[in-house]
């Protein structure tokens, strides 16, 4: 299998892990000589509710006994999307209640964008330096990395960076904005909180000369902070929120968010603004309307906060320089690269999956599926702690 997926199928790095997947159920992952391997990254924060959790499965099942595609979106009424966009309308502050469905998170942004412009009538997007948003080609424009965007020139024209946390760069939003994008917590660039109310001040900005605000939560959204949505945390409500990841518990997903006033202004002049063939797809939709229904009946979230603490508490030691983030999205920072290749290479033979940060070099990500449980967590630190032990200066 090894030798066939390097032969047909396209790799993203030079030096992919290929680990040969059998099965994975709750917070573990199989591989094809039954070893298993306690997963401490949920699939990039995808798998929110862990692998094959029983509520999404049988949702999936249930649909597939209805009906799979249908019809290209927003044209047929299908009961899951509409379940699903009401109960998430109900769990957002206002004026966020009018949700648009999409195939991915790159893709949500791309509509966010699209619909930043069409609103504002303006051209101009800025967005921080480090900022990951997508790979698409939109996307990668305000992707704040010039190494990785640079071989893809030319992109989209008009797009600024500002430094997030940098309250000076503010003056950059202009009455030329149409939408500031950030990341509600920097995923690519290290797990970056905001600090001294920095996104309140951007939407006050973002206020005086009539830009929008949108928040990027693909990855701090459906819980992994410690609510709903990473911007619940921070006294802000953005005009567009795009979401995907922990969205579809395992299954590929994206939506964006905003009021009924500026959503309404994609239907019409032209019509059609944005499309897609798939976006809603109901077997999708049920998956995603099963997670947000477990994540909001249950106490994941509190639970998010109290195991956050149970991680700082454990994991100390002379190489991890600082933790940062906040839940579940957690980053360990070490002295230099190559204690964290250590760390996440060595701890994978000992049986546990971390991973790496797009953008900086000493980050080990630990994004647990919210569902781990506090045993779990100790034996998975106690690996991280006798790898790290055996890291010399």
């Amino acid at each position: 299998m090894k030798k066939d997926f390097f032969t047909y199928q396209a790799q993203t790095s030079p030096h992919p892990l290929a680990m040969e997947i059998s099965h994975a159920e709750g917070s573990y992952i199989y591989d094809t000589n039954q070893k298993a391997y306690l997963d401490f990254v949920a699939g990039v924060s995808a798998c929110s509710l862990g692998h094959k959790h029983p509520r999404v499965v049988n949702a999936i099942k249930e649909q597939l006994d209805q009906y799979l595609h249908v019809m290209v979106y927003g044209e047929y009424v299908q009961k899951t999307a509409v379940d699903f966009t009401k109960l998430l309308a109900s769990q957002l502050p206002k004026p966020l209640e009018k949700t648009y469905l999409t195939n991915s998170g790159t893709e949500a942004i791309e509509g966010a964008m699209k619909l930043a412009k069409r609103f504002t009538g303006r051209s101009e997007i800025i967005a921080a330096k480090r900022a990951y948003h997508g790979n698409t080609q939109g996307a990668m424009s305000i992707m704040g990395f010039e190494e990785r965007k640079g071989p893809f020139r030319p992109l989209l024209p008009n797009i600024n960076f500002i430094e997030f946390n940098n309250e000076d760069d503010l003056n950059n939003i202009t009455t030329k904005t149409a939408g500031v994008v950030l990341e509600t917590i920097q995923g690519g660039a290290g797990f970056i909180v905001p600090t001294n109310n920095y996104l309140t001040k951007v939407k006050r900005r973002c206020e005086e000369v009539g830009a929008l605000l949108i928040l990027d939560e693909i990855q701090p959204g459906f819980g992994r902070t410690g609510k709903l949505f990473g911007f619940q945390h921070y006294n802000v409500v953005p005009d567009i929120l795009v979401m995907g990841k922990g969205m579809g518990g395992g299954m590929p997903v994206g939506a964006f968010t905003a009021s009924a006033e500026i959503m309404d202004s994609l239907y019409d002049q032209p019509k059609l603004g944005h499309i897609t063939t798939f976006g809603g797809h109901p077997v999708i939709a049920a998956a995603s309307l099963a997670t947000l229904t477990e994540i909001t009946d249950s106490d994941l979230m509190m639970q998010a906060l109290e195991k956050e603490k149970l991680f700082r508490e454990l994991l100390q030691h002379k190489h991890i320089e600082e933790i940062r983030g906040k839940g579940l999205m957690l980053s360990l920072i070490v002295k230099n690269a190559d204690i964290a290749n250590q760390i996440i290479l060595n701890c994978l033979d000992e049986g546990l999956i971390l991973f790496w940060l797009l953008f900086e070099p000493r980050a080990v990500r630990i994004t647990p599926p919210l569902t781990i449980s506090e045993e779990e967590i100790k034996q998975g630190c106690a690996i991280i702690m006798k790898v790290l032990r055996n890291i010399r200066d």
